[in-house]
């Protein structure tokens, strides 16, 4: 298999004349990944659902925190954009098995692929995905043995997080330990995992790389929770989704397990009643049990402990501030949507 991606001459000379932001850089990612056309092959059967998914767009945050961390320490470079791809492939093979576990209808949306090719195209399309993600890696020249042990872990915590989630959907004993570990797995390490790769390329020295997983895992987890936060207690017009859809589908959230583990005898009774229910009017009950509770005030103190420490390991990086300008303003960005 050849590599789908390649480097476009001349890029290096642009990207050195400044730090790129990040609205910049997805754009040059959409442009780069439409242009290298992957997934031509035959059967187009197999092929043709890898295109549509792609084709859907998405945030692109992690291949772009990848590039990112690798403009950190120098020029973005040719493994930069291999690793970068291949963060991006591997992310939505797991979208793509998520919402066949999940039985999800909707992804950006727009019908899955599981719901619109079938379960077999689904399964098949994902594993070749991921294949593929490894062989953007595999053209990787610096630091590859590195790059892919901190990669396999990654995909394995993944995996791990993932059944977790499962695991809890039918347990009221989890957690907040548990909890965040979850989150941390199926949600932080791939974000990490992202600029790890992405200094490790770059030729990061000393701690540099393991302070920008630090950062990443923080980041990731403070992201979560704030989408915790937001789902329960955010504005629908500005989600762009109806609120409270976690509380609708009994979903483990921060605000969850922490009122489960707040509540009074006769609060936990309450929210244990609603949780067993079908009622689709019960979600203003339930923000009630979270605000009775203390619940929503302490998912917005986790939110601002994992954002301090994730800055703090940002900081920490040893070189200029101002080139770490452009990921302190993203994560200002993921961290400051409307409370």
């Amino acid at each position: 298999m050849h590599s789908l991606f390649y480097f476009y001459p001349g890029l290096a000379l642009i990207l050195s004349l400044y730090m790129y932001s990040f609205a910049d850089l997805v754009n040059i990612f959409e442009e780069r990944l439409m242009a290298a056309q992957p997934f031509k092959g035959n059967p187009d059967s197999l092929y043709e659902p890898c295109r549509y998914l792609l084709q859907l767009g998405g945030k692109r945050v992690r291949p772009v925190l990848c590039l990112m961390a690798n403009e950190l320490f120098n020029d973005i470079n040719e493994d930069a954009w291999h690793a970068a791809f291949g963060v991006e492939l591997f992310h939505n093979f797991t979208l793509i098995h998520d919402d066949i576990m999940d039985k999800a209808p909707l992804r950006r949306g727009h019908a899955t692929v599981h719901a619109r090719n079938g379960l077999t195209a689904g399964i098949l399309c994902g594993d070749v995905m991921n294949i593929y993600a490894y062989d953007s890696l595999s053209n990787i020249t610096q630091n590859l043995p590195q790059v892919l042990r901190v990669f396999n872990r990654t995909a394995i915590e993944v995996c791990e997080g993932q059944q977790l989630d499962m695991d809890f959907e039918i347990r009221n004993d989890v957690t907040l330990d548990e909890y965040i570990h979850m989150i941390s797995l199926k949600t932080s390490v791939l974000l990490a995992c992202s600029l790890k790769m992405g200094a490790l390329v770059g030729g990061a020295l000393g701690d540099n790389a393991n302070k920008l997983y630090a950062f990443g895992k923080n980041l990731g987890i403070a992201f979560q929770l704030q989408d915790d936060y937001l789902d329960a207690f955010g504005a629908p017009e500005k989600l762009g989704k109806q609120s409270g859809g976690d509380i609708l589908a009994n979903k483990k959230t921060f605000l969850l397990v922490k009122a489960l583990q707040n509540a009074s005898t006769d609060l936990r009774t309450a929210i244990e009643s609603l949780i067993a229910g079908n009622d689709e009017h019960k979600v203003p009950s339930m923000l009630q049990l979270y605000k009775d509770t203390g619940a929503d005030i302490q998912c917005r103190e986790a939110v601002e402990e994992y954002s301090r420490n994730a800055f703090g390991c940002l900081e920490d990086v040893a070189i200029p501030s101002r080139r770490k300008q452009p990921l302190l303003e993203l994560a200002r960005y993921l961290l400051e949507r409307d409370k």
